[in-house]
């Protein structure tokens, strides 16, 4: 098998052939930071997913999982069937290790001293991670060209956006850069990257998935979630990093492992789906609105009934996600202030604790945070 064709697997399909030894995952991993190197380019030209890359300890992690797979013992048996598959994070979920910038030049160069839950469960899954994608500056935005180091391109068309916040983690997937990503999404950080690239991002229930390490948004609205090309493929990282977490006040107790069983149902018959007649009307793009008329017919095929539902409070939503986003952002960027996170700006000649705070998050701070 070719470089090309390794990378261009699904995630389970890479998955079964680590397992059944026609591949291995130092190969598997080599071949894609090799697409990295080749065609992920800079700020200035190229996609620019990737604002750092880990591939010291990624290919030290795919020499693990494959020698583990060689001595054919317990070890072995016990691997995650997803181990030796590599995988990105979007950088506002902190690695030891890894710099996380937030995409901010208030956090350039920080090192945190842990992992989020999510990461620990890779880490232990042993998912080569690649590296660090970009995003808007503390993931306000969605079109990824808010970020400190510069924009990120969409793969399919470099003059176009690839959406936002975390436009990094789905280019890099729909650049076969990376079978699998984390993101979060508050407002559609995942799922508009996921639409803007042909990719699947899911904003997974509020609560399922520990946000314990993720660089705060707005707290009641941010989730981590998954990013990946197939529907499959994205159901079985959620049931890798989904689950209960002490350390998240609001995480919950639900189990998660039969998502990926459920991808692989095409009878639809007895789902009900609800269309939202607050959503339907003029304003779609030329095209958008025939897509979605064709999904619904695919649907209605497998058996699905589909039913119009009202939300007559649906107007006001945008309303209020301004109120509480606002609100919330404002609580969490108050902890870089110089003083206990991030870069420090001392004015010249010294200053007050107040003005080295403002000189702090005026140098730090991009125009999109400071709105």
């Amino acid at each position: 098998m070719t470089p090309d064709q390794m990378i261009r697997l699904t995630a389970l399909a890479m998955a079964e052939h680590l397992r059944a030894g026609t591949l291995t995952s130092v190969e598997l991993t080599r071949a894609h930071f090799d697409r990295i190197k080749a065609i992920d380019g800079t700020a200035e030209e190229g996609i620019h997913a990737f604002l750092h890359l880990n591939e010291e300890e990624a290919m030290a992690v795919a020499g693990q999982v494959d020698a583990i797979r060689a001595s054919g013992g317990p070890e072995a048996d016990e691997l995650h069937p997803l181990a030796g598959v590599p995988i990105a994070i979007k950088d506002n979920i902190v690695t030891i290790g890894q710099p996380t910038t937030a995409a901010s030049k208030i956090l350039a160069g920080w090192m945190p001293p842990y992992d989020a839950s999510v990461v620990r469960t890779i880490r232990a899954a042993k998912l080569p991670i690649l590296g660090k994608t970009n995003l808007d500056e503390f993931a306000m935005g969605s079109t990824t060209e808010y970020s400190a180091y510069g924009v990120t391109r969409n793969p399919w068309d470099l003059t176009r956006a690839p959406g936002g916040s975390g436009g990094g983690s789905a280019a890099a997937v729909g650049a076969f850069m990376a079978p699998l990503a984390l993101g979060s999404d508050t407002g559609g950080s995942i799922r508009e990257p996921a639409a803007f690239t042909g990719t699947v991002g899911a904003k997974p229930t509020y609560g399922s998935v520990s946000r314990y390490g993720l660089i705060a948004m707005a707290s009641s609205l941010d989730q981590i979630g998954p990013v990946a090309r197939t529907t499959a493929d994205a159901a079985a990282l959620h049931e890798l990093i989904a689950g209960h977490d002490p350390k998240d006040s609001t995480s919950l107790h639900t189990r998660w492992d039969t998502l990926l069983e459920a991808t692989k149902r095409h009878d639809l018959t007895g789902l009900r789906i609800g269309v939202l007649q607050e959503l339907q009307g003029p304003g779609f793009t030329d095209g958008i609105w025939e897509a979605f008329q064709e999904t619904l017919d695919m649907l209605r095929a497998a058996g699905a009934e589909i039913t119009t539902v009202e939300c007559p409070h649906m107007p006001y939503a945008l309303h209020a996600y301004y109120l509480i986003v606002p609100s919330e952002v404002s609580s969490n960027l108050a902890r870089f202030d110089g003083v206990r996170y991030g870069n420090r700006v001392v004015p010249e000649g010294g200053g007050t604790v107040a003005e080295v705070m403002a000189a702090t998050r005026a140098a730090g701070f991009g125009d999109e945070a400071k709105r």
